[in-house]
């Protein structure tokens, strides 16, 4: 389950969508290019043929993520209600060290707008995950620092 990535329906739609434009369109159009770029001739000093070999090689790795990404996903809805049990797909605003900091817990691509963004797997993700509003938790920092995390409020996104 490590490798499993948390999705709305919304978000899993979204990215087929992506995909499907990356895979037909997108990388249509950049073979097209790539095919004028060369027949300029000389690839060596060829400025539009490096551009767009870079941008395929942007689309190819965009395209492995997003199967990766669908194809080890967990579908799911967000929580409905206000439980007070950090869950993904949840808004979670913490207290750590005396500074306040709100974060949609989860995968970046469920987010829409401006919000931060935390993983599951990352430290803090994991440290807030299935605590309750109230809860103080420990997240250990990169730098090997303890820090106690007090969970303010968690609500669905």
């Amino acid at each position: 389950m490590t490798n499993q990535t948390w999705l709305t329906q919304e978000a899993a739609d979204r990215l087929r969508a992506e995909l499907a434009e990356l895979e037909g369109p997108k990388f249509a159009d950049i073979v097209k290019k790539i095919e004028a770029a060369r027949a300029e001739g000389d690839l060596k000093e060829n400025g539009g043929y490096h551009a767009a070999r870079e941008e395929q090689g942007k689309i190819v790795g965009r395209i492995r993520q997003l199967k990766h990404m669908l194809e080890n996903a967990h579908i799911g809805n967000p929580p409905e209600s206000e439980s007070g049990v950090v869950g993904l797909g949840m808004i979670i605003t913490i207290d750590m060290a005396g500074d306040e900091m709100t974060f949609l817990l989860g995968s970046r691509e469920i987010a829409s707008g401006d919000v931060d963004v935390y993983s599951e797997k990352s430290p803090l993700g994991a440290a807030v995950l299935g605590s309750k509003v109230g809860d103080t938790v420990s997240y250990e920092a990169p730098n090997k620092k303890v820090f106690p995390v007090k969970v303010l409020d968690a609500k669905p996104f």
